[in-house]
């Protein structure tokens, strides 16, 4: 079935844009552009049963997904990872703690989901250069579907960016760039760089790829669990916060095709050390205040000024859920620990969920007999 897909707009001005042009934000509000679809027709051809029934690959969504034309659809194999429960008492004591683990992905992490889709629309726009500045993960997540694409990738990443996620970039033959600081750094080089060369940027929430292609972490999640399972808490390591929002996306969906009924409260995990969104959340602030000096062992979380972290803080907050700070020192324990414990291979950006779904238990946040989700946004192998 082809996409389903009317239009993108602004939840600030609700000015609109075609599909069929390429879309970025809305420069006015300087907010994500949202995704909106044909939610009737979606009810009338769907369930969650025959979603179930398509198999495990991302594009069984095809209908909620932006890409018009299927045939411009770019795959690694991304598609369904496990949901494994934990018994947990050191960390989730009194909880049912389930493990979404997306490290088990194309290039290691979660990043596959929002470039799949990403450089899709890429590829449907006509589209020959694209660039992104990341962390790692993203970065090496573009280079390899861009090079499926056939497209041109380029790469802006700290000079101290994991150099695993550095030998993915090249190996995949992306164009790496190197700068001094910190993402937020590298993504106003390569602003300054794009212009007048045709590059096409698809940075974190700069375009609505990316976070429709982490609409399926939601939209997974549903299926998987059904209706009548869904937890009560999804704790999720908030960098750029794309993953909030477009899990935030896919339950408004399911809610407004009579799919769900309850929506999990989502919590943004972040570290001491870079810790905007869970600030502005304790403070009541409306959107984030930079970081001044970001300092954190989990690359992915180093992000001081999360691009539209209104959406962000309102997708939080409008769920009923909210936000913690975890110590580097808990960040790697936990890491350690849900390997050595459990057999599951985390990354460091998931360790803070884990530690900080243990402060939240401590401070009664979650309560005894609840269902809390960690969201593993990555493996645990290639950190360093």
């Amino acid at each position: 079935m082809p996409s389903l897909l009317r239009h993108f707009e602004c939840p600030g001005c609700h000015r609109t844009w075609s599909p069929r042009e390429p879309a970025t934000y809305c420069t006015g509000c300087e907010r994500t552009l949202r995704s909106v679809y044909d939610l009737a027709a979606a009810r009338d051809r769907l369930s969650l049963a025959s979603l179930r029934a398509r198999g495990p690959s991302l594009w069984r969504f095809q209908e909620l997904l932006p890409i018009l034309d299927p045939g411009n659809q770019v795959t690694l194999g991304e598609g369904e990872t496990p949901i494994l429960p934990v018994e947990e008492p050191r960390y989730a004591p009194g909880l049912t703690l389930l493990v979404k683990d997306d490290g088990l992905l194309p290039t290691g992490s979660f990043k596959a989901r929002g470039m799949a889709v990403a450089v899709s629309r890429a590829r449907e726009l006509g589209i020959g250069t694209v660039m992104v500045p990341s962390a790692g993960n993203a970065g090496a997540a573009l280079a390899a579907y861009a090079r499926r694409a056939s497209i041109t990738a380029r790469i802006y990443m700290p000079r101290d960016a994991p150099r695993s996620a550095r030998d993915q970039v090249t190996a995949y033959g992306g164009t790496l760039r190197l700068v001094e600081g910190h993402i937020g750094d590298a993504g106003r080089i390569a602003r300054e760089e794009a212009k007048g060369s045709g590059a096409f940027d698809i940075s974190t929430l700069r375009e609505p790829g990316r976070a429709e292609g982490k609409k399926t972490m939601g939209l997974e999640i549903a299926v998987a669990l059904g209706p009548g399972s869904l937890p009560d808490a999804i704790v999720y390591p908030t960098g750029g916060g794309t993953g909030l929002l477009g899990m935030h996306h896919a339950f408004q969906e399911l809610t407004e095709m009579g799919w769900i009924e309850k929506v999990p409260r989502l919590y943004a995990a972040q570290s001491s050390g870079c810790a905007p969104v869970v600030e502005a959340l304790r403070k009541g602030r409306s959107r984030v205040e930079p970081v001044a000096h970001p300092e954190t062992i989990a690359a992915g979380l180093r992000v001081p000024n999360p691009f539209s972290s209104e959406d962000i803080l309102q997708a939080v907050r409008s769920t009923g859920g909210g936000g913690v700070a975890v110590p580097d020192p808990a960040i790697l324990e936990a890491t350690r620990w849900m390997a050595s414990r459990h057999g599951i291979s985390i990354c460091r950006e998931a360790g803070c969920a884990l530690a900080g779904i243990r402060l939240l238990r401590e401070e009664g946040t979650l309560d005894a007999g609840e269902r809390v989700l960690l969201y593993n946004t990555g493996t645990g192998l290639v950190e360093g």
